[in-house]
């Protein structure tokens, strides 16, 4: 008896709480560019910080694992998540029809619209008419990208691609650009509220196509990965639930990011 006990014991440790039991130990891989302000970036010492940074460690402490963050540029998050570089990318990334071919979502963790910017007094007009001749940086295969591709050019913009926006900015600030078209809150806190957004301005209305921008910004999974997207979607709502998001939110922004 006393030997069948401990063989259903056994066996017990190793069905029952697997998950339990792996909880300590489970790594995932958080695929991030730190690059843009306040969501990430790098502070003076190197550390990654800001609003995706902090949100995605709540997350994982939400969800009991630990996070380990893998930095890569933009353009490579997708195709570094498909081959297990990483596990997941959190890093202001649009929920958009066209990624969901290639990567599964969470539900939105927050939401912007898109804006460009120019040199401030410019009148673009809300059809975007007065882009007819101007350079507009966007960066590389993003959203933006494929927005100034399909809608900028065929009104006569010159459509100019960087590998990221701090690239763009130096160029507008050198001449070299005419505008940008990016996230409203990221053109706000990276460029405007800085001394290298001094005399550019929001021209033109905002943009919100969603055949473009997508229903917000969520984690990107591999496809087929639908246990962490549910374990995503759970902490997320929890993370709001308790008050946790809003207390990041108010580290960085004065308004709710999280929209209605």
């Amino acid at each position: 008896m006393k030997i069948q006990a401990v063989f259903i014991g056994m066996a017990l440790t190793f069905t029952l709480p697997l998950s339990m039991a792996q909880a300590a130990d489970e790594t995932l891989k958080i695929g991030i560019e730190a690059a843009y302000p306040p969501f990430a970036s790098k502070s003076p010492n190197g550390e990654i910080v800001g609003f995706d940074y902090e949100i995605g460690n709540a997350l994982c402490a939400e969800m009991q694992i630990k996070c380990q963050w893998i930095e890569q540029e933009y353009d490579g998050l997708i195709p570094a998540l498909k081959v297990k570089k990483v596990d997941a990318i959190l890093s202001s990334m649009s929920i958009t029809e066209e990624r969901k071919k290639s990567v599964d979502f969470t539900d939105r963790y927050y939401q912007s619209p898109a804006r460009l910017v120019m040199k401030s007094g410019t009148q673009i007009g809300d059809d975007l008419s007065g882009l007819s001749g101007k350079r507009i940086g966007v960066q590389r295969s993003s959203i933006h990208d494929r927005f100034a591709t399909e809608t900028l050019a065929p009104k006569g913009a010159e459509i100019v691609r960087y590998t990221s926006q701090n690239e763009i900015y130096l160029d507008m600030n050198s001449g070299r650009l005419d505008g940008t078209v990016a996230d409203q809150i990221i053109l706000s806190e990276s460029l405007l509220k800085l001394p290298a957004g001094h005399g550019f301005a929001f021209a033109g209305p905002q943009l919100t196509d969603p055949k473009y921008f997508g229903n917000g910004i969520g984690i990107a999974l591999r496809k087929g990965d639908t246990p962490y997207v549910q374990r995503f979607n759970d902490a997320i709502k929890a993370l709001r639930a308790k008050g946790i998001y809003q207390a990041i939110n108010a580290k960085y922004f004065d308004f709710d990011v999280y929209g209605q």
